[in-house]
Formats: C-alpha cells, sequence, structure tokens
C-alpha cells in the first residue's frame, strides 16, 4: 500500500476537528443528546449540554454554547443552531463526530471504570451489554 502524503494534513486536521469539538463535556453532550435523538430532530438547550457533573447552571451554560461551544461545533458542520428556539440540530459533517460515540459504545466493556462511571449514556450502555 502506497501512502498518498497529499492528503496527510487533510486527515491530521479532520481528526483535530474531531477532537476539539468532543475535549469539553458541553460539547459532547451536545453530540451525543444529537446521536441519540432522530436525525431530523434537534435538541433543546440549553438541556441537553448539561449533565450531572456540569458546575454551570442553565443561565452561564446559555451565555457558553452561544459564545464558544455552538459556534466551534458549526464551524466544523458537526451542528447548526438556532437561538429562537434555542436549540441544535445535526449538521453536514455530524456523522465524523458521531461516528466516535458509536464507537465507544460499541467498545463499553472494555473501556476503563473511570470513563463509564458518572456518564449516564455509558453506564447504561455498560448496564445493557451485560444483560
Amino acid at each position: 500500500m502506497v501512502f498518498d502524503s497529499s492528503h496527510g494534513d487533510d486527515v491530521i486536521e479532520g481528526w483535530n476537528r474531531v477532537f476539539r469539538a468532543l475535549a469539553t463535556e458541553p460539547r459532547r453532550q451536545v453530540i451525543a443528546a444529537l446521536n441519540d435523538s432522530q436525525p431530523s430532530q434537534p435538541v433543546a438547550l440549553p438541556d441537553a449540554a448539561l449533565s450531572p457533573a456540569s458546575p454551570s447552571g442553565p443561565e452561564q451554560m446559555t451565555l457558553e454554547l452561544q459564545h464558544n461551544h455552538l459556534p466551534l461545533l458549526e464551524k466544523s458542520g458537526f451542528i447548526e443552531w438556532t437561538a429562537e428556539p434555542f436549540r441544535a440540530y445535526r449538521g453536514p459533517n455530524f456523522d465524523e463526530v458521531a461516528v466516535i460515540f458509536e464507537a465507544l459504545y460499541d467498545k463499553v466493556d472494555r473501556l476503563p471504570d473511570e470513563l463509564v462511571m458518572g456518564c449516564r449514556r455509558l453506564e447504561a450502555k455498560r448496564e445493557a451489554s451485560d444483560d
């Protein structure tokens, strides 16, 4: 197999975009919520970004989402969002980031407990896989 180095920078940047998108809890929560819903169904914000471990309340999270998290996700094409009503939708590149969650869900039994405990979605997937 011959490696075509002309696409190497694109591949690296693609992975960097995905991992930047997943680098913070609110962005992971939004992507996971969209992944759990039907493709054309939006998720309500800020609720979809909040988790039991979130130190921010709804008002603070709304500001963080509008000025930081949502623009970053939208720039990469992972989501689209509206301010009124405050919702997020799957973007044209959503599958590039959602596939990471699918891979985690598929291998949840191999993840260290430290990454699973406290994450409701992973805990539920692990429990379902034990049945």
